[in-house]
C-alpha cells in the first residue's frame, strides 16, 4: 500500500479518459446529515461540461442511492452507480436498476434507530445497506461499529461491515465500488478509455485498486492513512480546482 504523502495528480492530456467521481467528501463537503449538503450551480455546470468533453464518459460512484444523487444534482441525470454498485444507471436519464430493503435489514435498522434516538446519530436506510452516521456524535462511533458487527452473526451470509471516517455501514459483499467501475468500463462510452477515479474514504479503496489494475489514475482526497491511491488532493476545494482545470484544457 502507498504512503499518505502522495503527489498531486497530473493534468489529463488528450488521451481518451473515463472519469468516475465519489460525491460526499470528494465533490461536496461532508455535513452532519446527508441531506444537509449543498450543490452550487457552478458544480452542475462544470460536471455537464466535463461530461460533454469526455463524450459522455463521466459517472458518479457513490454510497448514496441514484434517486438521492438525482435530487442533489437536478436537473442533471448523469450515469451513476449508487449504493456502492447495487444500483446502476448506465446512461444519462436512462432506467435505474434499484435495490430494495430486505426484511432482516429493516428490523436491524429499527433496533439501531431505537438505541440512538435523540443522540445526534443519523441512521440512513439505503435498501440493503444500513448506514450509521456519527459525524455529530463521534463518541458513539465505537458503539455503532459494535452493533453492526454483532448483527453479522444473525444475518444471512453475504454481508460485511465497513467503518468509515465518521460512521459505519453494513452492506452486501457485492456492494463494491471497484466492481461498479468495472461494469461501466464494459459499456460505451466508457469502454476502451483510461479510467480516473476520485474518492475520499475507505469504501473507495476497491475502486482505487481496480483503477490501478487498469493502468488508470487513482486519486484520494484528504488522505489520512495508507491508501491504494497513487495521487492525492488535499480537500474538496482542491478537487473542484483540479476538475475545473481539466474542463478548461483543449479537447
Amino acid at each position: 500500500m502507498t504512503r499518505p504523502d502522495l503527489p498531486p495528480p497530473p493534468d489529463l492530456g488528450r488521451e481518451n479518459w473515463a472519469l468516475f467521481l465519489d460525491i460526499d467528501g470528494t465533490l461536496l463537503e461532508h455535513a452532519a446529515h446527508p441531506d444537509a449538503v449543498f450543490v452550487e450551480a457552478g458544480l452542475r455546470d462544470l460536471l455537464a461540461a466535463l461530461q460533454n468533453k469526455l463524450g459522455g464518459a463521466l459517472a458518479f460512484v457513490t454510497g448514496r442511492s441514484v434517486a438521492a444523487v438525482d435530487r442533489l444534482f437536478a436537473p442533471l441525470e448523469l450515469p451513476a452507480a449508487g449504493l456502492y454498485g447495487l444500483e446502476h444507471r448506465l446512461e444519462p436519464g436512462g432506467p435505474v436498476e434499484t435495490a430494495d430493503e430486505p426484511a432482516d435489514i429493516a428490523a436491524l435498522a429499527d433496533e439501531v434507530e431505537a438505541e440512538f434516538a435523540g443522540r445526534s446519530v443519523h441512521v440512513e436506510r439505503k435498501g440493503p445497506i444500513l448506514a450509521i452516521h456519527t459525524r455529530a456524535a463521534p463518541h458513539l462511533l465505537p458503539r455503532s461499529i459494535e452493533l453492526v458487527e454483532q448483527a453479522l452473526a444473525r444475518l444471512p451470509a453475504g454481508y460485511r461491515v465497513l467503518p468509515g471516517n465518521a460512521g459505519v455501514e453494513l452492506m452486501p459483499l457485492g456492494a463494491v465500488k471497484g466492481a461498479a467501475i468495472r461494469r461501466f468500463m464494459e459499456v460505451s462510452p466508457f469502454s476502451g478509455r483510461r479510467p480516473v477515479f476520485l474518492g475520499d474514504d475507505t469504501s473507495d479503496e476497491s475502486g482505487f485498486e481496480m483503477i490501478n489494475d487498469a493502468g488508470g489514475i487513482s486519486i484520494r482526497v484528504r488522505p489520512t492513512a495508507e491508501t491504494e491511491a497513487t495521487y492525492a488532493i488535499a480537500n474538496v476545494a482542491g478537487v473542484l480546482e483540479w476538475l475545473g482545470r481539466q474542463g478548461a484544457m483543449p479537447a
